[in-house]
């Protein structure tokens, strides 16, 4: 898939694992300042642990044309008809070009099957609530972390977008 930016997204190789994790630490590096908690779970997992990731996950990347640098990823795996997708990310200085958008709406077509698909974000990600309501994504819980996170709960069902 391809969009007006000369970005391409396909699925990642375990080999892109190192690229993936550097993004996803400079992706979550405001999130954690954001939050005022700087061990959230994506700033702190190890080359090992996404390793172990991508034998449980199908993993997305948005590679730039020209760089063949990453830019992008998104992760999902599918459990008892439901699509859970998680750490969708999007290198800081090409945020804001459609590119979350675009790994979002390529892993539903992957996991077109499926009924439903969910995600979470914390409550003050106001991009990515954004996005997800666009994408037809309805909160359908709260759970507070910490007093400066609640982590907010999306679904999308198919009959509904």
């Amino acid at each position: 898939m391809r969009d007006s930016h000369n970005v391409i997204i396909e699925e990642a190789k375990i080999g892109d694992a190192e690229e993936i994790l550097a993004l996803q630490k400079a992706a979550y590096e405001s999130e954690g300042r954001l939050y005022e908690d700087l061990t959230l779970p994506p700033l702190t997992q190890t080359l090992a642990e996404i390793r172990d990731d991508f034998n449980r996950q199908l993993f997305l990347k948005a590679v730039e044309e020209g760089t063949g640098e990453i830019v992008g990823s998104v992760r999902a795996y599918e459990k008892e008809g439901t699509c859970y997708v998680g750490r969708l990310i999007v290198h800081p200085d090409r945020q804001d070009r459609g590119i979350g958008t675009l790994l979002l709406g390529e892993i539903e077509e992957r996991f077109a099957q499926v009924e439903s698909f969910r995600l979470f974000t914390g409550h003050r990600s106001e991009k990515p609530l954004h996005i997800y309501a666009q994408k037809g994504y309805s909160v359908y819980r709260t759970e507070p972390v910490h007093d400066h996170l609640t982590l907010v709960y999306l679904e999308k069902r198919r009959s509904e977008g």
